[in-house]
């Protein structure tokens, strides 16, 4: 049944449009001032609403502003007096759904408030179809399914919807682009380009000319070296190639003092000078930008200008670290098997028990890219089906887990007294958690056939899995 909450702040004119919209089958919730309404939005679950446009305190306009910047879903229809066609024009250009002129008939604002239900709930399908597309597109190249990397996808979900600026932080290697491209991937602006940048590798000489262009006819320091050129030509930088998309600033706390000014302006009167020219290009870009460094302590320290900071800082995205994600390093491992397995072509299924079980003891401070550059050596050496201990680099084969066994055994993993059966089970068991229990998945993951995998677990005793 459809809620209508109807504002006005003459009583008797309330009771009149609820009684007559009651009869014709609404739910009805009456206020006599606007802020009384929007205080009862969040308990109710409304379908439209209809406010006078001239009341005291807050408007009808105001009303109308306030539930589209708050509840854009629902949509509003504003009364306004007979003939008063320049306020109607006002509450459409407010947000207003629709108007209905006073004096009011109840079978014509009956009749528009059944639109404006039924075009909520069209809304409400044409966005629940949206996420479903996009949930099945999958992750792109984000792999995991830890409660640290859920926490991330939840953030990327509510920041696609939206235009804001997003700010990625983390260590080296943990996938900042990844996430970058994932979040164009899921936006409105997944049709344009996404055009993507390292602030510490391009030289400070030429990183205004690549980001803002060169006008014909500027000469720009070191370009002669492949970098902007010596603007014969002119060229557009990377904000007007990216136009209707996204740019990814990586490493953005490398950028010099200087040229953050410049960057401030474009990103708040999204607009720029190429360098060397005298008039301003438009810009139309989603910014996403990234970083492995403390901007805070870079402020206080004066390295980095602090109304840059919190422009850049709109939407904070905190990747975790490797060591952090638990099961989600089997997840990747086997990722990597399966892209250099067919990259190399060699039938490598996947990672032996005790491999995964030191590759789990190591903390990886290089994060994703050091564990695929392991994998990659790993598939590249190996004589097996499955990746063996031997196969990995030193440092890995020889790490300890946290409460490894000290004294006269203190240089041997605890993984090394256990049975081999023990270590499969064990690795088995955690790659179905990190797989939500899904037998297939997991099954996948450690290269067997389901039925295999079925066997293993009733000789086990896992029967909860």
């Amino acid at each position: 049944m459809t809620t209508v909450f109807v504002i006005d702040d003459e009583r008797e004119m309330v009771d009149l449009i609820a009684l007559g919209l009651k009869k014709r089958g609404f739910t009805m919730g009456t206020f006599g001032s606007g802020a009384e309404a929007l205080a009862a939005i969040p308990a109710r679950d409304v379908d439209v609403i209809v406010t006078d446009l001239n009341m005291k305190g807050m408007t009808g306009l105001e009303v109308c502003q306030k539930v589209v910047a708050d509840r854009p879903d629902i949509p509003v229809i504003v009364l306004t007096a007979f003939g008063s066609f320049e306020t109607a024009v006002g509450a459409i250009r407010a947000g207003a759904y629709d108007f209905v002129t006073k004096p009011v008939e109840v079978e014509a604002l009956a009749i528009a408030v059944r639109r404006a239900a039924e075009h909520r709930s069209l809304r409400g399908e044409v966005r629940r179809l949206r996420e479903v597309v996009a949930n099945t597109r999958g992750r792109g190249d984000l792999i995991g399914a830890s409660p640290a990397m859920q926490q991330v996808y939840e953030l990327i979900d509510q920041v696609s919807a939206t235009d804001a600026t997003v700010l990625l932080t983390g260590e080296s290697g943990t996938g900042k682009e990844a996430v970058a491209r994932e979040i164009h991937n899921r936006s409105r602006r997944s049709a344009g380009p996404f055009v993507s940048v390292n602030c510490a590798a391009v030289p400070e000489a030429l990183l205004e000319a690549e980001l803002f262009g060169q006008a014909k006819g500027a000469a720009v320091a070191g370009g002669a070296n492949g970098g902007a050129g010596d603007g014969k030509q002119g060229r557009p930088g990377l904000f007007q190639q990216a136009a209707g998309g996204t740019v990814f600033l990586d490493e953005i706390g490398d950028m010099a003092l200087a040229l953050q000014p410049k960057l401030l302006r474009a990103l708040q009167e999204r607009k720029a000078r190429p360098v060397g020219g005298d008039a301003e290009v438009p810009i139309d870009v989603r910014l996403v930008a990234a970083t492995n460094r403390d901007l805070e302590e870079m402020v206080e320290a004066k390295l980095f200008r602090e109304d840059l900071y919190y422009r850049i800082h709109v939407i904070h995205i905190p990747l975790p670290p490797v060591r952090a994600r638990g099961g989600d390093v089997v997840q990747l491992a086997q990722h990597f098997v399966k892209h250099h397995a067919a990259v190399f072509d060699k039938k490598v299924t996947g990672l032996s028990a005790v491999a995964a079980e030191r590759m789990m003891a190591y903390d990886w401070p290089g994060n994703v890219r050091e564990l695929g550059n392991c994998i990659e050596r790993a598939v590249a050496l190996t004589r097996f089906e499955e990746i063996q201990v031997d196969d990995l680099p030193e440092k890995i084969r020889t790490s300890r887990r946290p409460g490894a066994m000290s004294g006269p055994m203190s240089g041997t993993d605890i993984t090394e007294l256990l049975t081999l059966e023990e270590v499969e089970r064990r690795h088995v068991v955690r790659v179905l958690e990190a797989c939500d229990r899904n037998r297939t998945d997991a099954a996948k993951m450690l290269g067997l056939d389901r039925k295999t995998l079925y066997r293993k677990l009733l000789r086990w005793g896992v029967t909860d899995a």
